[in-house]
C-alpha cells in the first residue's frame, strides 16, 4: 500500500493506524500548493480530488476520504481493538464519532485556515467550533478515549484538534481534552508517524 500524506493535515490519521496494525506501507509525501509527489506524479493523477489522504491499494484501486481509509485499515487486521466488527452496534457508533469529527471538528476549522477571512467571521467559526469542544470535554470527561479503547476515532480526533494552535485557540482551555492529546501523543504509533513525516524532504 500507498499512503499519500502532507505534513499538518488529516492525512496523519491513517498513517498512526497503519503504524498501529503494523501494516507495510510506503509513505509518500505530496506538495499540497503544487500537487506534485515525492515521487515525481500528478497527485491529481491518483486521486482527482486533490487532496490527501489517499490510500493506494496493491491493486491500484485508491481509497480517499479519512473515515472510510481508516475503517478500510481497521477491517484489513481481524480482531484488532482499533474498530469494532461490521454489522455491530459499537461499529455504527464508531461511524458516528467519525461523522462528528469530520463535519463538526474537521469541517468547522477548515475555514479558519483561510488568511482572506474577515476577523468577524473567523470569530463566529471559532465560537461555533469551542461549543463542539465543550462537547467533546463532556464527553471524555470520564473515559480515556472516545469508546472503550483506543481507535480510529481517536487517531482522526488527535490530528484535527493538533490544528487549534494555528487558529490561536488553546486547548488548555479545556483540560480534559489537553489530557487526551497529551495520552495520544504518548502512543508509539504516534511518535513514529510524526517523526517520520518530519523526516521526509519537501517537495
Amino acid at each position: 500500500m500507498k499512503l499519500y500524506f502532507a505534513p499538518m493535515t488529516c492525512s496523519l490519521s491513517p498513517h498512526i493506524v497503519l503504524r498501529e496494525l503494523e501494516l507495510p506501507f510506503e509513505l509518500i509525501r505530496v506538495n499540497n500548493q503544487s500537487k506534485c509527489t515525492a515521487d515525481g506524479r500528478d497527485f491529481r493523477d491518483i486521486n482527482r480530488k486533490g487532496y490527501v489522504a489517499a490510500l493506494e491499494l496493491d491493486n491500484g484501486e485508491v481509497l480517499t476520504e479519512g473515515p472510510a481509509i481508516l475503517q478500510y485499515l481497521a477491517d484489513q487486521v481481524p480482531g484488532n481493538t482499533l474498530a469494532p466488527a461490521q454489522g455491530t452496534w459499537e461499529r455504527v457508533r464508531l461511524q458516528e464519532h467519525l461523522n462528528f469529527i469530520s463535519s463538526e471538528i474537521h469541517g468547522g476549522s477548515a475555514p479558519l485556515f483561510n488568511a482572506d477571512l474577515p476577523d468577524t467571521v473567523k470569530t463566529m467559526f471559532k465560537q461555533k467550533l469551542c461549543k463542539r469542544l465543550d462537547f467533546l470535554c463532556h464527553q471524555l470527561a470520564d473515559q480515556q478515549y472516545l469508546m472503550v479503547t483506543f481507535g480510529v476515532a481517536d487517531a482522526y480526533l488527535f490530528t484535527v484538534l493538533g490544528w487549534l494552535p494555528t487558529f490561536d485557540i488553546d486547548i488548555g482551555d479545556w483540560p480534559v481534552l489537553a489530557a487526551y492529546l497529551r495520552r495520544i501523543a504518548a502512543r508509539r504509533s504516534v511518535v513514529s508517524a510524526m517523526a517520520a513525516e518530519a523526516a521526509t524532504a519537501p517537495v
